[in-house]
């Protein structure tokens, strides 16, 4: 591999997913990891098999089936590295090893404090049994899997010659890569390159393995300090999607990638990743975990490739490059191409999905082109956008418990807001209530409720626009709670901006109640006890 080359590690599904609200079920998560194997991902990050029976069933299924699966556009069209994280017990390393075996190359990623106010406050150990314990887990990660990272926790507040020796010992253990965490996003660009330069040139052996850099965003510097590590001798970047996971978030993957490609006459860096993907990966992780993505974004907002501004709008005229320093379609931005409507068939339909990488077959197919021929009735013409959103609806939806059937609203400036629901029940019977609320939308909720007999808080209600005109496919996603339990999420779409919501919010209650049942369907990572994962 070139000297230059930077591989491109995406914890979207392991530290992204740690994010509050934003948790993943199963079947999303393999989803999600099929896109990034396409996007051109070096390494998957697939969960912490540690933290419940239920993440660990969703690394083996990414590890058995995209763990496999050879990538067009690869070196040899290699699948992808599938990663599970583990701390520095036994308990987790094997837990890990379970969960990535599966896959033609798994990596074993294991994590321990170095930094004093860690060793201090949280692990309560001394340097040299740090150093003990880093040194004999890696050396048990190493004989059940060849591949082996290690991540000393908080290393950006660390003690530089410490970090030194434990790095040292880890590689003399068998570690493969070392991955350098800022994992507060507390040091400075200028810092953060230092300490990496310090690394390989004084820690022995360094040269030898992958340095890699993890950055987390409080002040806003994560890709600033992850670039900064790879000038200085870095080769390996730790990112997520649209920037996701604790706190403030992870460097962003697309801003990383742009920035090596954008700037690689400053740099002199590449990855594998296929950029004109970026738009759509970016659009699946927003869906999927219900984040929005802020329009002023870098690369993938709204706003990205936008000019109101007359000055602006004259020199893009002119010349695109007076205020473009890189192309949209170079990100997948791009209007769509193809347009299908209600006289389109089956194999048209199929065709167009195969290529923006939704691959659909049998029912799953039939069930997307009965909705597809249901919106084209209602809009003159489908749209990519459109597609991709059947599509996932499709392939990540909530166990079907409860099912809309029927749904009539009355609201306006007179009368009381009513919502009449009629939903199919898993006993498959019809079951009818009526509900007067604040607007449209909390009267059908109320009724739901009152069908399904169950309470659940709503804590985030988010409408957009799939495509735009006064005929778009209107998306909506939600996030609830029942009481302590963790949060889970829903999306539906729909013409009717009501009935996506209908069909959000059962989403969300379908897994909650799901979960009460105990049916194993698309299992949900549970929170993480004791000593969290490194970010």
């Amino acid at each position: 591999m070139s000297s230059n080359y930077i591989r491109i590690f995406d914890t979207s599904l392991r530290d992204g997913e740690q994010a509050p609200g934003a948790s993943m079920t199963s079947a999303e998560k393999l989803e999600v990891a099929r896109a990034l194997a396409r996007l051109g991902v070096d390494v998957i990050e697939a969960g912490f098999p540690a933290a419940s029976p239920d993440d660990l069933a969703a690394v083996q299924a990414i590890a058995a089936e995209v763990g496999q699966t050879p990538v067009e556009g690869r070196p040899q069209a290699e699948p992808p590295i599938v990663c599970g994280l583990a701390r520095c017990t036994r308990n987790d390393i094997q837990t890990a090893w379970e969960g990535v075996k599966g896959a033609k190359h798994p990596r074993i990623h294991t994590f321990l404090a170095t930094s004093d106010i860690h060793l201090q406050h949280k692990l309560r150990m001394t340097r040299p049994e740090v150093v003990a314990r880093a040194t004999e887990m890696v050396a048990f990660a190493k004989s059940l899997c060849a591949d082996v990272e290690f991540s000393p926790e908080d290393a950006g507040r660390s003690d530089p010659e410490f970090l030194y020796e434990v790095l040292a010992a880890v590689i003399k253990a068998g570690a493969t890569t070392l991955n350098i965490p800022d994992t507060v996003g507390y040091t400075l660009p200028d810092e953060f390159g230092a300490l990496i330069a310090g690394i390989i040139k004084n820690t022995p052996g360094a040269k030898d393995v992958i340095i890699s850099v993890h950055c987390h965003d409080d002040l806003g510097l994560a890709v600033a300090n992850s670039l900064a590590g790879l000038r200085a001798g870095a080769r390996q970047a730790e990112v997520t999607v649209n920037g996701i996971g604790e706190r403030a978030g992870n460097a962003s993957l697309e801003e990383l990638v742009m920035a090596l490609r954008t700037r690689a006459d400053k740099l002199g860096l590449q990855t594998g990743i296929d950029a004109k993907q970026l738009c759509r990966v970016s659009k699946l992780i927003s869906r999927t975990t219900s984040y929005p993505v802020p329009p002023n974004k870098a690369i993938v907002g709204a706003n990205a490739f936008a000019h109101e501004s007359g000055i602006h709008q004259d020199g893009m005229i002119k010349n695109a490059q007076t205020y473009e320093i890189m192309r949209p379609e170079d990100v997948g931005a791009t209007q769509t191409t193809l347009v299908l409507g209600k006289h389109s068939g089956r194999n048209a339909v199929s065709k167009r999905l195969a290529e923006l990488g939704y691959p659909l077959e049998g029912e799953a197919l039939a069930r997307a082109f009965a909705e597809f021929k249901k919106l084209a009735d209602r809009k003159k013409s489908v749209h990519d956008a459109d597609l991709i959103a059947l599509a996932s609806d499709e392939r990540t939806q909530a166990p079907e418990l409860w099912t809309l059937q029927d749904l009539q609203v009355a609201c306006g400036t007179t009368g009381l807001p009513t919502a009449t629901v009629r939903l199919k029940g898993p006993d498959g019977k019809l079951h009818v209530h009526a509900a007067v609320g604040t607007g449209p939308v909390d009267a059908t909720y109320k009724a739901i409720d009152h069908i399904v007999r169950t309470h659940v808080q709503l804590l985030e209600f988010v409408v957009s626009a799939v495509t735009e005109g006064i005929d778009a496919l209107g998306e909506v996603s939600v996030r609830v709670r029942q009481d302590d339990q963790r949060s889970s999420h829903g999306h539906g779409t729909d013409t009717d901006i009501i009935v996506a919501s209908a069909k959000a919010y059962l989403a969300a209650v379908n897994l909650v109640l799901s979960r009460q049942t105990g049916a194993p369907v698309h299992a949900q990572k549970s929170s993480v006890p004791a000593d969290q994962p490194v970010s």
